[in-house]
This record gives structure tokens, C-alpha cells and sequence, in this order.
């Protein structure tokens, strides 16, 4: 009997395993063939609007497929080896600036709280004049591929790289979910797909393109989804101004009277209603929009200053335009979506798709299936464009920091770096798609908030510090930026967004939606105070090589590196 029941057991253990086991790969099986399967329900679905999309995608494989053949080294695969125009990489930074959150997230939050999502268009447009006047020609005279070998010059090489690189990474991965749940919105809703399935295949195509095209293929993607962007928000534009005569005053009427608020959604105070969280707010987008790593990176694929002047001038200007755009196609959406039953879940009336999907609505409103084709094939291009760039700055700071610089010593082969830029980008397109899906219900357009306040509270006052303050050093740099990243990012956890929405707590810990104007005066007090009381030997001579960096900051002289790549 015992014998029986001792062999019995393991029997029964091992049955019971199996069926566990076997049960558990059913349930696998079934959320595969379920993210695979065709929706039951496609009466959405616009053959039109799939055709372009598939059109462009086709376009932009054979741009990556070209690009791939000119793709030989490093330089080339960071920089474009520094071969692009003034015009054209103006273009390229217009694309890079022009991302889904907005494309898509502005229009949102104008069309769900009106007047003061304008915030996230004009605040940032000031920073281009930062960007001209105090970091484009410096930049450009001092770095080669990344943002930490500008720092790097006058300060140890270990400690600030591997700062930078982790800001980098962060600020990368905070971009990608704004990018990610954009992309998985659009794709989603224009195939009648599951939102799951449509993050594999963004995440798969941009793997696709940044191994294999690197900076090449980004950059002249980035150039052609600028020119159909413009164009095509153009018209939308175009389009909504001659239902009312070219009268900005009826479009105003008409979003008065199809919004919930009336004539509160031509008032600010529906998105930030105290000064404390406007202030902090509007910090968060002039910094850290003028000091955004992957766009940074763009002032190394140009051969001289000049054209780094150039590259800022031309992006400026069409940037500007480009939020002029945005306003209308915000307060068109309330016009022509908000009510329109066509763009309405039939169960809960509100907008098919989110508040995301406003201005892709009201493409199709405007122009039906053709422009709609149009417009969401540009909008996927928006954010291919921009997530391979993302994963290109993420790459380089895995690769070239960390890698190359801090494990290696500055002792790896070009070989081995390239190696270790494409498993980076792999690895970066799988963790996109996982935190698209992650964050899938959140407004991409505030989602910036995690990336704009990193930019802002470790790139700028690093980067403005380093390149006009003398007596920075680098136990200032690396004591300031550390503690100003925690405490943003701490900051952002614990305030009602994260704690209270997300997390379902009953009250924040930190009372404010924007921690920028906290965490920057973190940084920037640290870094200064700290650097002041570093009477060390090594802070004397950085302080000393200040007159060195500051001549070749000014004149590309010693940067021969730098210009050749």
C-alpha cells in the first residue's frame, strides 16, 4: 500500500503539472490568436486610408533599405557623418520637434479643455530662440555624437557619462510610451485592430529601420514626413477656415457652442488652474524643449556652425507655422467631431478612439476617406520618424556612453560599438512596445511631462552651466543633476497624476500635476553651491580648462574630431 501511494504520488503531482502547464499554454494560445485575429466589427475600417498607410511604410523601407548600403560606421550610423545640410536638417529637426504629442495630443487637450492646452504649443516654440543663441554653434563646435561629450571635455569622464547616459535613457524611454500609445491609438482605430497587435508592428518597423538605417534613414524619413506634415495640416486648415468664411470668429462660435464648457473653452484655467502648476508648467517646456537629447544630436550630422545657425533658423520658422496649425485643427475638432455621430461610440458617446483621435476625425470630416488616408499615414510617419530618433539617442548612450566610454574605457572597436547600437535599439523597440501598451488610456500629449522634466532639470542646467560657468565641476555636475533627476521624477510619482489617478490614492503626496519649477531649482542651486565649495585639485584644473572649451566652443578650433566625426 505504501508503495502504491509513494508511487502514486508523483504521478498525481505530475499529472496535475501537465494539465497546469497545458492549460496555461491554451491561455497563452488564446491571447495570441485573440491579438492576431481580425476584429468581428469592421465597419471602420477605411481601405483608402489603408492604402496610403501601406504606401508610405513601403516608401520609408526603401529609404531605410538605401540608407542601409551608405551605413558603415559609426559616424554614419549616429551622425549621417556629418553630411547634412543646413536646410535639410532644419527639416529633419522639424520632424524630430512635429511628434504625435503634437500632432494628436494638443489637438486633445484643446479639444477637451480648450484655451490653456495652447500651453504646449506656444511655450515650447520659445525655446527655439534659446536653442539658437545659446547652445546650436556651441554644440556644434564641442561635440561629436552625444550630448555627454560636450560635458565631457573639461570634467571626469566616468561619473558624467554615466549621469548623462542614464538621463538619456530615461528621457528616451518617458518619450517612447508618448510616442507608442499615439501610434497604437492611430493604428488601432484605422485597421479595426487590436491595440496589442498595432504595438507589435510600430515596434517591429522601427526596429527595422534604426539596426539597419540608422541616422541616414531617420533623417531623410524625418525630412519627408515634415513636408506631407505641413502639407497636409495645412489643408485640414485650409479646410475647416472656408466653412466659415475664413472667419476665425466663427470657428470660435461653433466650438463655444458644441463644447460642454460654452464660452469657458475660450477661458484659460481648464487645464492648469493655479499659478504654481503654470509656472512650473510653462519652465518644463521652454527648458526642456531646448535641450531635448535626441533633437541635440541633429547638431552633430552637420558639417560646420554655420550650418547648425541654419538647421535652427529654418526649424524655427516652420515649427512656428506648424502651432499656428495646431490651434485651428483644436478648435475644429470641437466644431465638426465633438457632435458628429459618424466619430462617436454608440454605447457612451464620446469620441471613437479617445480625445487622441481628434484631429485624425476630423481629417476624415474635412476631406472623408482620402485625406483621412493621408493625414494618419502622416501621423504614423510622425511617430516612426521620431521613435527612431528616440532609439537612436538611446542607443548612442548605451553604445557610445556606457559601453564604449565607461565599461570599455574608450578602448572599443567600431565594430563592437555598432554591435552594441543595434542590440540597444532591439532591445528599446521591445521595451516601446511593452509600455505602449502599458500606458494605452493616457493623453500623449501630457506624457511629455516625464521626458520634458528630466530635459529640463539635468540636460539644460548641465549643458548651460557647463558651457558658461566657470567654476562648474564635476562633483557640482554630477551632485545636481543626480539629485534634481530624483527628486523630479520622485516628485512625479508622488503628485496626483501617478499617486492619485494611476496608483487610485485618495490624495497626493506632492500637490502639484508639473514638479519642474521644484526639481530645476534643485539642480541648479546644487550644481552651484556644490561647485563653489569644491576646493579640490582636480575642480582647480577643470576651472582652469574653462579658457580652452570657451575658445573652441567659439571657433571650432581643436574640434577636429568633432568636424569630421
Amino acid at each position: 500500500m505504501t508503495k502504491l501511494v509513494g508511487s502514486g504520488v508523483p504521478r498525481l503531482v505530475g499529472a496535475a503539472l501537465l494539465l497546469s502547464t497545458a492549460t496555461a499554454y491554451a491561455d497563452i494560445g488564446t491571447s495570441i490568436h485573440k491579438m492576431f485575429s481580425l476584429p468581428e466589427d469592421m465597419s471602420h475600417l477605411k481601405p483608402t486610408a489603408v492604402v496610403m498607410f501601406c504606401i508610405f511604410v513601403v516608401i520609408s523601407l526603401s529609404i531605410t533599405w538605401w540608407a542601409a548600403k551608405r551605413t558603415k560606421s559609426t559616424a554614419d550610423f549616429f551622425t549621417a557623418g556629418g553630411n547634412i545640410g543646413g536646410f535639410q536638417n532644419g527639416l529633419a529637426i522639424t520632424g524630430d520637434w512635429c511628434s504625435s504629442a503634437a500632432l494628436m495630443g494638443i489637438a486633445a487637450l484643446l479639444y477637451s479643455y480648450g484655451f490653456d492646452g495652447l500651453i504646449y504649443s506656444v511655450v515650447p516654440f520659445g525655446a527655439w530662440p534659446l536653442m539658437m543663441f545659446l547652445l546650436a554653434e556651441r554644440l556644434r563646435n564641442l561635440g561629436k555624437y552625444t550630448v555627454a561629450d560636450i560635458v565631457s571635455l573639461r570634467f571626469a569622464r566616468v561619473p558624467i557619462r554615466t549621469l548623462i547616459a542614464s538621463a538619456s535613457l530615461a528621457f528616451v524611454v518617458g518619450y517612447l510610451i508618448v510616442q507608442m500609445v499615439g501610434a497604437g491609438t492611430l493604428i488601432s482605430n484605422l485597421f479595426g485592430l487590436n491595440y496589442e497587435m498595432a504595438q507589435v508592428m510600430i515596434g517591429g518597423l522601427i526596429v527595422v529601420y534604426v539596426a539597419f538605417g540608422g541616422m541616414i534613414a531617420t533623417t531623410y524619413v524625418q525630412i519627408v514626413k515634415a513636408v506631407l506634415l505641413l502639407s497636409g495640416a495645412t489643408f485640414i486648415v485650409v479646410a475647416v477656415l472656408m466653412r466659415f468664411g475664413f472667419s476665425l470668429d466663427g470657428l470660435y462660435q461653433a466650438a463655444v457652442d458644441n463644447h460642454p464648457s460654452k464660452e469657458a473653452v475660450m477661458q484659460p484655467g481648464g487645464l492648469l488652474s493655479d499659478p504654481v502648476n503654470a509656472i512650473s508648467c510653462g519652465l518644463m517646456l521652454l527648458l526642456g524643449g531646448a535641450a531635448m537629447p535626441h533633437v541635440l544630436m541633429r547638431f552633430f550630422t552637420v558639417p560646420n556652425a554655420k550650418e547648425a545657425r541654419l538647421s535652427v533658423a529654418w526649424a524655427a520658422s516652420l515649427i512656428g507655422y506648424f502651432y499656428l496649425l495646431t490651434f485651428v485643427i483644436g478648435y475644429g475638432a470641437i466644431a465638426f467631431v465633438m457632435k458628429n455621430p459618424e466619430f462617436l461610440d454608440a454605447q457612451t458617446g464620446l469620441i471613437r478612439g479617445g480625445a487622441n483621435m481628434a484631429a485624425i476625425h476630423l481629417s476624415s470630416a474635412m476631406g472623408g476617406d482620402l485625406l483621412l488616408g493621408f493625414i494618419s499615414a502622416v501621423a504614423f510617419a510622425t511617430i516612426v520618424a521620431v521613435v527612431a530618433g528616440l532609439t537612436i539617442a538611446g542607443a548612442s548612450a548605451i553604445s557610445h556612453d556606457l559601453y564604449a566610454n565607461v565599461f570599455r574605457h574608450g578602448k572599443a572597436t567600431d565594430a563592437e560599438v555598432m554591435r552594441m547600437s543595434r542590440i540597444a535599439a532591439l532591445s528599446l523597440g521591445v521595451l516601446g512596445m511593452v509600455l505602449g501598451i502599458a500606458f494605452k488610456d493616457q493623453n500623449i500629449a501630457y506624457l511629455i511631462v516625464l521626458p520634458f522634466t528630466i530635459s529640463s532639470t539635468v540636460f539644460f542646467p548641465v549643458l548651460f552651466l557647463a558651457m558658461y560657468w566657470r567654476p562648474l565641476t564635476t562633483t557640482g555636475v554630477v551632485a545636481g543633476g543626480w539629485l534634481g533627476l530624483a527628486s523630479g521624477v520622485i516628485m512625479l510619482i508622488l503628485g496626483p497624476t501617478i499617486w492619485m489617478d494611476i496608483l487610485g490614492n485618495a490624495a497626493p503626496l506632492f500637490p502639484y500635476k508639473y514638479p519642474a519649477l521644484f526639481s530645476i531649482a534643485i539642480s541648479f542651486g546644487t550644481m552651484i553651491i556644490v561647485s563653489l565649495l569644491d576646493k579640490s585639485d582636480r575642480a582647480k584644473q577643470e576651472i582652469a580648462a574653462f579658457a580652452d572649451q570657451y575658445v573652441r566652443s567659439q571657433t571650432g578650433l581643436g574640434a577636429e574630431g568633432a568636424v569630421r566625426h
